[in-house]
């Protein structure tokens, strides 16, 4: 094909003739300079962090919606999937992902289960994490979420470490607001990347500790205005990733949103490039070709360097996307799950003051746009000894109910959602993937709870009379339904929250989602109870 190609290594573009053949770049034959008439070739996007499970999508409904924004390939943490069902949900994640031509590279788990404070599904230990990293399959040790057995040096999260450098693979870190010396201690035992960095000065220090620092900008995580800087300083330690982005997110773009935006606010398209295309596919020694001789033939044909528009997408020299159409296959997968939970009452969800008199209570804040959260403290609203969800307030109940066995919900209390009727509920609550659920009332959030326990995994929404329900029914976390079908029906759930709920959140089920994520401080919610993600410790609702 005749065509301008970008040479993002020597930083040129010329008229060329591309010729492919077997999957390969055979020949790149250069005949002129830029030729302004014609299309340009370019290396593919990588997203250099995500969960899949977090699209709701399996890896072959996730491939389908990626390739048309010029996606190829991905790093991949399957933590969600292996919270649930242990090393059969990371075989399941790779054998999906091999069913469609796309480039998953996916990790092997660190932190199943994610701390001891919480009821998960399964455990993945040290042993088996060497057996996994031993598989041509996997390509890195996943995201080391805990960053405080690292700095105490905890013998399993040290073993962990030692089968990744054993068989010479990457590490991924995690470490959110971690600074001095402490973060020094964390990357000097091979943490080779962060996606967690919420303000430049400390992924600016990260850096100086041989970190590279992935720009997130995901559904409910967006970290990209506050760290775009950095690419101007340091383009070779720098990438791009979504994390977390829900299906809805996914058709609207990925990576090349990115792109986009870093070059309208003037960044060098060599050093946004290098982000968004080389700088994975060279940390992480993936097998993407980076469209010179001899690579496997991944790129994308975009309208000119500017718009950047993907007209189309390859993989392998095979066709994948044309003209924003989806070449891949609608494809079903197999549903394994395990969802023991029996259904709640609204009586299960009654919190009482026993002291029976007013008193303060602990409140988690959610914050827009981050992860994290605050504790505040407030007066509970209470009727003789029962305290009440306050929506006039915004202050409204929260639960986690454990789905692997019948225990008895944990119930605290929220601020930011903003709902002034009904609940909203979900079993994608990070890490371990129990039950959460937000709402204004206790009959509400039965409601909504018992429509997730009936179909075994879910997304809900009740108020107005009216009941919502996405069904997730692999792991409770997924669906292999059409990605573009699971998208509009998730635009039309996100609707009704927003508009007759009236949630103020930009993403309230992916902002739900991260409430019992006590690895993020400050104040979370597992199974067990409230915890401080601060201290590591869990804490009383009234003071």
């Amino acid at each position: 094909m005749k065509i301008n190609v970008v040479n993002i290594f020597e930083k040129t573009i010329s008229q060329a003739e591309l010729h492919i053949a077997g999957g390969f770049i055979k020949e790149i034959n250069i005949t002129g300079p830029e030729n302004p008439l014609l299309h340009y070739a370019m290396p593919g996007f990588t997203d250099a962090h995500v969960h899949i499970e977090s699209s709701m999508l399996t890896p072959a409904q996730f491939a389908r919606l990626a390739v048309v924004h010029g996606t190829v390939s991905t790093v991949s943490d399957p933590h969600e999937i292996s919270n649930v069902l242990g090393m059969e949900g990371v075989e399941f994640m790779i054998n999906d992902g091999k069913r469609v031509p796309f480039k998953f590279c996916f990790g092997a788990p660190s932190c199943v289960p994610a701390t001891i404070f919480e009821t998960a599904g399964a455990v993945i230990y040290a042993e088996q994490v060497g057996q996994l990293l031993a598989s041509g399959d996997i390509g890195y040790l996943a995201e080391v979420m805990n960053f405080p057995g690292v700095i105490i040096e905890d013998p399993d999260m040290i073993a962990k470490i030692k089968w990744a450098k054993h068989y010479n693979k990457v590490i991924d870190g995690h470490a959110p607001g971690l600074r001095g010396e402490a973060a020094k201690k964390y990357a000097s035992h091979g943490i080779s990347t962060d996606h967690e960095c919420f303000t430049y000065d400390e992924a600016k220090e990260k850096i100086g500790y041989g970190v590279k620092i992935l720009i997130r900008e995901g559904s409910a995580a967006r970290n990209f205005d506050a760290l775009i800087p950095l690419i101007a300083e340091f383009p070779e330690k720098i990438m791009f990733c979504s994390d977390d982005k829900h299906p809805d997110s996914l058709v609207a773009g990925h990576i090349n949103v990115l792109v986009k935006r870093a070059l309208a606010l003037g960044y060098d398209i060599w050093d946004i490039l290098l982000a968004a295309c080389v700088n994975p596919v060279l940390h992480y020694s993936l097998p993407v070709g980076l469209l010179r001789k001899g690579d496997p033939a991944d790129f994308i044909i975009v309208d000119n360097l500017h718009a950047l528009n993907v007209l189309e997408t390859w993989i392998n020299g095979a066709l994948v996307a044309k003209d924003t159409v989806s070449l891949i296959p609608d494809l079903r997968s197999a549903h394994p799950n395990q969802f023991v939970c029996e259904p709640k009452t609204p009586l299960d969800f009654i919190c009482k003051n026993e002291k029976k008199s007013e008193t303060q209570i602990r409140v988690i804040e959610a914050l827009e746009g981050q992860l994290i959260t605050n504790e505040i403290m407030t007066h509970a609203k209470q009727e003789g000894d029962v305290i009440l969800a306050d929506p006039d307030h915004d202050i409204l109940k929260i639960t986690v109910i454990n789905r692997y066995e019948n225990t008895h919900p944990a119930v605290a209390f929220i601020k930011n959602f903003g709902l002034k009727r009904g609940a909203i509920a979900s079993s994608v609550g990070h890490d371990s993937h129990n039950i959460i659920c937000v709402g204004c009332d206790d009959e509400s959030i039965a409601i909504a709870v018992n429509m997730i326990i009936e179909a075994k995994g879910g997304i809900s929404a009740v108020g107005n009379e009216k009941r919502h329900l996405i069904p997730l029914p692999i792991a409770g976390i997924m669906t292999d339904m059409d990605g573009y079908a699971v998208a509009a029906s998730y635009t039309s759930l996100d609707n009704f929250v927003k508009e007759e709920l009236q949630s103020a959140i930009q993403s309230p089920f992916m902002t739900l989602s991260f409430m019992a994520l006590l690895v993020i401080p400050s104040l979370k919610l597992s199974d067990k109870g409230l915890f401080d993600g601060v201290n590591f410790r869990f804490v009383s609702l009234s003071l």
